[in-house]
């Protein structure tokens, strides 16, 4: 009988020793579909010894913000033009991990049905972060809606537009307002993750879509201090394990695509 206490008492303090030696890690993401991938490794992280909490944020700005102030480790959310042009802008030093999926980015209207209904001086929204605002137009652009002076300047702005021939109006906006506005114009180009928060379905609704070849991978990010931390690395391994890949293909049934 003692032997078996013994035995249950060891075993009790192995594992709260095992428990307490599970490293925290928190990481910032947006809702879909971030967070929600984030959700289903947690498991599989804990197995590993890393305790994931996931931190919920609806702007592209505090999570590299609170990364970067060492406030949270990592971030899972942006793609790799983003992240380069908010680093020189905000003078931070983030770095990317690893790629995990790609959103095709697509624009939508509530009043038309295609993109050649479109009217002379149509007013179309638009993400005003200079990465985003550059793939709308370039997005716009390859449908033959406009021609910007550079077709490949990933930081396009309505200004960077060479030829409007249908006049059309530009409203920009911060990426999470976007979805509220698309009733009031007449072309919302949105990014994939606010699109399904607002119940779109890319693959159906999208007037206008990237192909499965879009350059713009969402990436984990972290800082040069920690990217090759074993706890980051558990995390990357994870984000771009066979289970992520199927939940990806079988949940946002081509809205969004594995990078991997």
């Amino acid at each position: 009988m003692k032997k078996v206490l013994l035995f249950t008492a060891l075993a009790a303090a192995l594992a709260s020793g095992l428990a307490q030696a599970a490293e925290k890690l928190v990481v910032a993401a947006t809702p879909v579909p971030h967070a929600e991938i984030l959700e289903l490794i947690k498991p599989a992280l804990a197995k590993e010894g890393v305790d994931l909490e996931i931190k919920v944020f609806t702007d592209y700005v505090q999570p590299n913000v609170q990364v970067d102030q060492k406030r949270l480790d990592a971030n899972y959310f942006q793609t790799l033009p983003y992240l380069t042009n908010f680093n020189e802008g905000k003078g931070t030093h983030l770095v990317t991990v690893i790629g995990v999926h790609v959103e095709p980015f697509g624009g939508y209207s509530k009043k038309y049905k295609k993109l050649a209904d479109l009217p002379n001086g149509a007013t179309i929204a638009l993400p005003n972060e200079g990465s985003n605002s550059g793939r709308a137009l370039i997005l716009l652009q390859k449908a033959g809606l406009i021609e910007l002076k550079d077709p490949k300047n990933a930081l396009a702005t309505p200004k960077d537009i060479a030829k409007n021939p249908h006049n059309f109006k530009f409203k920009e906006l911060e990426s999470a307002m976007l979805p509220r506005v698309l009733d009031q114009v007449d072309l919302d180009l949105i990014n994939t993750n606010y699109a399904l928060e607002a119940g779109l379905n890319p693959a159906k609704d999208a007037l206008v879509i990237e192909g499965a070849d879009s350059p713009y991978v969402n990436f984990l990010v972290a800082r040069p201090d920690n990217k090759d931390s074993p706890a980051i690395q558990k995390l990357a391994k994870a984000l771009t394990s066979p289970e992520v890949k199927a939940f990806i293909e079988k949940k946002y049934s081509g809205a969004v695509l594995p990078a991997f």
